[in-house]
This record gives structure tokens, sequence and C-alpha cells, in this order.
């Protein structure tokens, strides 16, 4: 099984960034760890703060992944460019946000994601990833 984490903006600076939401752990250190646990699964990485270079990511891994585990990050309200390619791709994709938007403003209600996304897993920190990761693994 090939899998593919896809995070957007400010991801970047987990274990940095506000830890009281984000918690303290980078996503390198959270990553080599699931790595290790999901040693059977060819998984990769990749994080931009750039929207147009999500969408190529994506579009590439889109008809050759068994699945990809996307956190736009802010990107999920506002751009309706990565909805479209997440509806164009045959790959499924499992949203993923680290805290609970819901709980969180107004504007983060709103996804562009999740229409086109086989599922949405929120709220859970860094364990939101490894949800997404075993969801593909019980179909």
């Amino acid at each position: 099984m090939k899998i593919i984490i896809i995070n957007g903006p400010n991801l970047n600076l987990l274990g940095k960034r506000e830890p009281e939401v984000y918690g303290k752990e980078s996503f390198e250190d959270y990553f080599n760890t699931l790595k290790t646990k999901y040693s059977t699964i060819e998984l990769s990485y990749y994080q931009s703060n750039v929207e147009g270079k999500l969408i190529d990511k994506i579009q590439e891994a889109g008809f050759s992944y068994d699945g990809i585990i996307l956190n736009s990050a802010a990107y999920t309200h506002t751009s309706i460019a990565i909805g479209d390619v997440v509806k164009a791709i045959s790959t499924p994709v499992i949203e993923v946000h680290i805290s609970n938007t819901f709980s969180r403003e107004t504007f983060r209600h709103q996804s562009y994601i999740s229409p086109n996304a086989k599922g949405v897993i929120v709220g859970f920190g860094l364990k939101s990833y490894e949800l997404a990761l075993q969801s593909f693994l019980l179909n």
C-alpha cells in the first residue's frame, strides 16, 4: 500500500507554533514514528506553504497512490482549487485537521475539501493522521 501525507501552510512549524493548539512535537518526528509503526506501508510526506505546489503534488499522487491524507490547513477554508483537484483525482483523500476546527473561529467551519473527501478527521491532535492511515487499512 502506498500512502502520502500532504500538509499545507504553516504545518512545517509544528512543535514551535501555538503548542497549546498543535502540540510540541515536530511533524518530522511524528512522521518517523508513523513510518516505524507502519513499516509495511510505503509512506511518504510532502509539505508546502504554496497553494499551487500542493495542487501539483495532489495531481501527481492522485492517480498512482492508494490514498492521500491531506491537511491543507488554512487553504481548507479558502481554496476552491484544492477542493477541485481532490474531486478530479481517483485516489481517495482523507481530510485531517489537528485541532477541532469547529471549536475555533467561524471561518474554519467551512471546508472546500470535505465534499470531495472520502472522510474527515478533526480534533485528535497528530493522532488524526494515524486514524486516517488506519482507515485506509480497513478497506
